[in-house]
């Protein structure tokens, strides 16, 4: 028997045995403006609610086929927002009070009064509104907190991290991907994220994995906004959906960019019989929004650094066409620097800036119109010319706003730790430490390297050089580790089959 029509009506299953009972019940609830249907035994019940929305269940303890208590268990594993209350004689209170430890929410005795049960079901549907105002408050606060994470990152990688554990961690997701488009318009999986508590086997092996079917996505949000289906529905959106990896529940929304679908953002989950909420499917919409602007962002953030990288290759092959003999100059010393400043304990912010500033370390020798590589040593008016070197790759640095961080090891980088270098006669620890760090990169590039003027010196002679001026040249807390990250390198690169400085 069922009772009302209005799907805004409190929805509430009555379950007993007795017909009677159901049909008073029925009645009487209807009456009062609840959704009312019936179901004469658990097993009943389980394929019911299993099978629509329920906001409340009143159900006897003793009934064939499956009783209250079992039932009961089968509503707070796969249903745990619908509220129970349990009807029972007095010779079973005892048994309706382990009811309520098990999670119902209160129990009701026979013979009852109508007055009574309508009072126990308002208290009940009180509960399960106030919860779900609370869940729609962590889930509000959720979306702040992973807006303000998404907001405060420039990183795809990060953007998508936070994006899917949110997934997890607040939705309750078993597995969450993430589908873009790659530049020529194909689709692929850029991250997955399963919850550590589900078995790697069931997210997906080597021979049946779980992915999501982006096509059939696409095709389906271009007549729809939204996508939360539970069951048998979900196959139609996984490629080869298979039985022993069982997807029951699904929920994804697009990810557009500028008007168009960029990718999807997926939440699936394996418990059979639980199904994600509508409120949920609301927070996913909000974050993917969030995401979409992020991920564009980071895509171009991605796309200035790669602008900036050729940028500085592109200056750098400018001094190494200069002169043949410096042809891979600026390379090896950033490679020198680079493994210098990761020795040193430099973030990666800092050693990639090192390895920026020494790939350009010699680009005011642009400014210097002269053979600075002739045979022989340079004129004493020769020198004088040379020495503007620094000072002219600050200025051709100067105006290029992103390229400020390297300026201080370009100009730099001929300063002395006793006070006799160039350009400012700077002393100590008054040179900053990414020009102290190219200084000796250059300087053991330098001497190992051909130049017109005479041949490569041999490894030992150069680090014996390094060592003697650590102190005077070099700040001897960069040229000594130098010494061990050198002599490390060589070994390494030799294992490799490289070839290394003799």
């Amino acid at each position: 028997m069922e009772s009302g029509s209005a799907e805004q009506l409190p929805r509430v299953l009555v379950v007993d045995d007795e017909k009677v009972i159901r049909e008073i019940l029925a009645d009487f609830l209807s009456l009062e403006g609840f959704w009312v249907r019936t179901a004469e035994d658990g097993r009943l019940a389980v394929a019911e609610i299993d099978a629509h929305p329920y906001d409340l269940v009143i159900s006897d303890l003793k009934m064939p086929n499956m009783g209250g208590i079992e039932l009961l268990e089968h509503i707070n594993k796969h249903h745990p927002n619908v509220v129970t209350v349990i009807m029972t004689g007095f010779g079973t209170v005892e048994t309706a009070i382990d009811a309520m430890k098990r999670g119902a929410y209160d129990y009701v005795l026979k013979p009852f009064r109508i007055e009574e049960v309508v009072h126990i079901i308002q208290r009940g549907l009180e509960k399960r509104r106030l919860a779900a105002e609370n869940l729609r408050l962590r889930e509000a606060v959720s979306l702040y907190k992973v807006s303000e994470a998404i907001a405060a990152s420039l990183s795809l990688d990060e953007v998508l991290s936070t994006v899917t554990e949110m997934g997890v961690h607040d939705l309750g997701a078993d597995l969450v991907t993430v589908v873009l488009k790659d530049g020529e318009g194909q689709w692929f999986e850029r991250t997955r994220r399963h919850n550590p508590a589900i078995p790697t086997e069931l997210i997906g092996g080597e021979e049946l994995p779980v992915h999501v079917d982006p096509g059939a996505l696409s095709e389906h949000f271009a007549g729809e906004v939204t996508l939360n289906v539970a069951g048998a529905r979900t196959a139609a959106f996984l490629v080869r959906p298979s039985e022993q990896h069982p997807v029951w529940s699904m929920m994804a929304v697009p990810l557009r960019i500028r008007g168009e679908t960029a990718g999807f953002l997926v939440t699936v989950g394996f418990q059979r019989g639980r199904r994600f909420e509508e409120s949920q499917r609301m927070l996913l919409q909000g974050v993917a929004s969030r995401a979409a602007a992020a991920i564009e962002n980071a895509r171009l953030y991605e796309d200035l650094k790669a602008t900036f990288q050729q940028t500085i290759q592109g200056l750098a092959r400018t001094i190494d066409k200069m002169d043949r003999y410096t042809a891979g100059h600026s390379d090896r010393v950033a490679y020198y620097a680079q493994i210098l400043a990761k020795n040193l304990g430099l973030g990666p912010d800092e050693v990639e800036i090192v390895r920026q500033a020494a790939l350009l370390h010699d680009i005011g020798k642009v400014g210097c119109v002269m053979n600075l590589n002739k045979a022989g040593k340079l004129t004493a008016d020769e020198y004088e010319i040379f020495k503007k070197h620094p000072g002219y790759g600050r200025d051709i640095l100067d105006p290029i706003k992103f390229l400020h961080p390297l300026v201080p090891g370009v100009h730099l980088h001929h300063e002395r730790w006793d006070g006799r270098g160039y350009p400012l006669k700077l002393k100590g620890n008054e040179i900053p430490v990414i020009a102290r760090i190219i200084s000796v990169a250059d300087t053991y590039d330098a001497m190992t390297s051909n130049r017109s003027y005479r041949n490569a010196l041999p490894h030992e002679v150069a680090i014996n050089e390094i060592e003697r001026c650590a102190g005077s040249q070099f700040d001897p807390d960069v040229a000594n580790p130098f010494l061990t990250v050198i002599e490390a390198d060589r070994e390494e690169r030799v294992a490799r089959g490289e070839t290394v400085p003799e």
